[in-house]
């Protein structure tokens, strides 16, 4: 079974490191790190009371100078099966490329690999031109096939687009940047975006970020901000969020009028001792077809300096529908030993959206207990139990063991 496999070279990788590397080489050779993680999960779906058990082989791997003059490469992705047939996982490969930095005046990334402008995201088989040495500016050119997980690959779906970033002022950055989707020949998207981020004295950080759909005439997309954060022991932040969904022209939703969202939000945050802070935020949620909603929240969280960490908050959801919700928010993480650290953890009458291609995962409370054990400063293993109900399904379990292996 091709799984025994996977979990075999999993397990077999941890004593690999617990050995320790071999002794290196006179000749320089390339450097590689990366982590391996050997993942079974078990969870119900939906209503169903089967349980389905899928394990995965995730691989990290970094391996730099493969030339002897700066040309590295990086890759990551999984192995997945399931133990009893009862669920369909894929494996994946989120990104693979090699890379050359400083080849005169031009970085060159050639692969898989992530791309991330304001004008659009996506995952993209090809070639990525990035020129950072132009005074104050810099210019990224890139295109390839766009990946699509759950649809299949496509050598007819392309992407590209381009980027111009500036720094002015030692103060203020901007980025204008382009993008294009074609679907067998046919173009689905046309995006442009801007973004900006401006630092008054130190004091003030002013933000935003815009996405204008070409295709339809329209901002799909904007978020603008500001962070006030004169004194080091509180600070200030207030966003207005605006999202409308982007469809591609050959989709069917592309003629149909979509549902535009709009936030308001404020935050307060105040240190009280190094590593304890206290918060309030408001959120107010604006819908166009169900009614909006106010969204109160207050508590305190500890990051770990010593022993415990953690955080506790209270949730108070306004809804002008009637359907009121007042929740709590918490989880508490204390390292028991040296290597061992052991929490728990529970989101009680707090709506959670968890929206995938597939489904609806939003929830109303769920209520875990976690923990992680730590072998060697390499090698450790985590693992997490939870209960979760919502207003759509019954009350079903999800676990998840994790074996995490640095090399």
């Amino acid at each position: 079974m091709e799984i025994q496999r996977w979990f075999a070279f999993g397990v077999a990788a941890c004593f690999f490191v617990a050995a320790g590397p071999p002794e290196p080489a006179v000749a320089k050779a390339p450097e590689l790190s990366g982590r391996s993680s050997t993942v079974f999960e078990w969870y119900t779906v939906g209503s169903r009371e089967d349980e389905v058990t899928p394990i995965y082989q995730y691989l990290l791997l970094n391996a730099t100078d493969l030339d002897g003059d700066g040309l590295n490469f990086k890759g990551y992705g999984r192995l997945a099966d399931s133990l009893e047939d009862d669920v369909d996982v894929d494996s994946r490969l989120y990104y693979a490329y090699l890379e050359k930095n400083n080849l005169g005046d031009v970085d060159l990334k050639l692969g898989r690999q992530f791309i991330s402008t304001t004008a659009g995201a996506s995952i993209m088989d090809g070639l990525l031109i990035r020129m950072d040495d132009l005074g104050d500016f810099g210019f990224s050119l890139y295109g390839g096939g766009d990946v699509t997980y759950y649809k299949g690959y496509d050598a007819e779906d392309l992407i590209w687009g381009a980027e111009l970033r500036g720094e002015f002022f030692d103060e203020l950055d901007l980025g204008l940047s382009y993008l294009q989707k074609w679907e067998e020949s046919e173009l689905t998207h046309e995006l442009a975006g801007l973004d900006g981020d401006y630092d008054l004295l130190d004091m003030l950080n002013l933000y935003t970020e815009v996405q204008y759909n070409l295709l339809i005439e329209s901002v799909s997309y904007f978020l603008g901000g500001a962070n006030y954060h004169s004194d080091s022991d509180w600070s200030l932040r207030t966003e207005y969020l605006y999202s409308l969904p982007v469809f591609s022209s050959t989709s069917i939703y592309s003629v149909f009028a979509a549902d535009e969202y709009e936030e308001v939000m404020a935050e307060f945050r105040y240190r009280i001792d190094p590593g304890l802070y206290a918060f309030a935020r408001i959120e107010y949620e604006i819908y166009e077809d169900v009614d909006d909603a106010q969204v109160y929240e207050a508590g305190i969280e500890q990051i770990r300096t010593n022993r415990f960490a953690g955080y506790l908050s209270g949730v108070f959801r306004d809804d002008d529908d009637g359907q009121d919700l007042y929740g709590v928010k918490t989880h508490l993480s204390y390292k028991v030993i040296e290597h061992l650290r052991l929490g728990v953890g529970a989101n009680v009458d707090v709506l959670e959206r968890r929206l995938t291609l597939d489904e609806d995962e939003t929830t109303s409370s769920r209520t875990w207990v976690d923990g992680q054990y730590d072998f060697t400063n390499r090698i450790s293993l985590q693992a997490k139990a939870e209960w979760i109900s919502s207003d759509l399904w019954e009350d079903h379990y999800r676990g998840r063991i994790r074996l995490n292996t640095r090399f």
